[in-house]
């Protein structure tokens, strides 16, 4: 399953959240919002992509978590990737994609250390 990596912000700018979906599948930031009890949502600009997941943007991906030592980022998760034995998105940057075992890459979100959670998409 290829995967949509969207970095979001709330209305004040005080929380960050990176979300993960299906390529497939379109995300309804309002719906969202609400499901997440958040004020209201927009895309994170460049400056808080590359301070929070030292990404550029067109390479958003959950391996950037890697650069959020203070695990200030908070992942939402599509609930249906759980049904997909591999998963793929980019590493970082654009020009390359990678494919991870679903199993392997919940092991990495444990070590992140970032909260993360399963939501319906």
């Amino acid at each position: 399953t290829h995967c949509k990596n969207i970095f979001l912000r709330d209305q004040k700018g005080k929380q960050h959240f990176l979300v993960v979906i299906e390529q497939s599948k379109r995300l309804d930031i309002k719906q969202l919002s609400t499901q997440i009890n958040s004020s209201k949502l927009s895309f994170g600009s460049e400056r808080r992509l590359q301070k929070y997941l030292g990404i550029q943007p067109g390479a958003v991906s959950p391996f950037g978590l890697i650069n959020d030592t203070l695990n200030q980022v908070k992942v939402f998760l599509d609930e249906d990737l759980r049904n997909s034995n591999f998963i793929s998105f980019h590493p970082n940057e654009n020009t390359a994609t990678v494919k991870i075992a679903f199993e392997d890459f919940q092991k990495f979100m444990s070590s992140t250390g970032n909260p993360y959670r399963y939501i319906k998409m």
